[in-house]
């Protein structure tokens, strides 16, 4: 697989990536939301890796966005900050899973395997 991580935090963006390349898949790296779709117009993911609180484009902004271009493509949202409001949304617009970080690489096993999923 090839997983496309967002997060405007670079080390935080990086240490995911990490993670998800010592599995053994593929992985990207956007540090927003406009590089983020650039990428997807252009490269073919299995999955994304979505941070909510970004500055420019919001995590919701883009998931709609993806939403709205590529309508099947699995998108976990991670987030320090998310709030119930917010991660109902972002569930409400497609969003297979909201996580909170720091607890990403903990559940990045389960992810992942459901990312797999037909």
């Amino acid at each position: 697989m090839r997983i496309l991580v967002v997060d405007d935090d670079p080390a935080v963006a990086e240490v995911i990536a990490e993670a998800i390349r010592a599995r053994g898949d593929g992985a990207l790296v956007a540090l927003d939301g406009s590089e983020a779709l650039d990428l997807l117009e252009t490269t073919a993911v299995d999955g994304v890796f979505l941070d909510l609180v970004m500055p420019g484009l919001s995590g919701l902004a883009v998931l709609a966005r993806i939403r709205s271009r590529h309508p099947e493509l699995p998108v976990v949202i991670l987030s320090g900050h998310a709030d119930e409001e917010l991660s109902s949304e972002a569930l409400a617009l497609g969003a297979l899973d909201v996580i909170k970080k720091p607890a990403v690489l903990a559940h990045l096993s389960d992810t992942l395997a459901r990312l797999k999923r037909p």
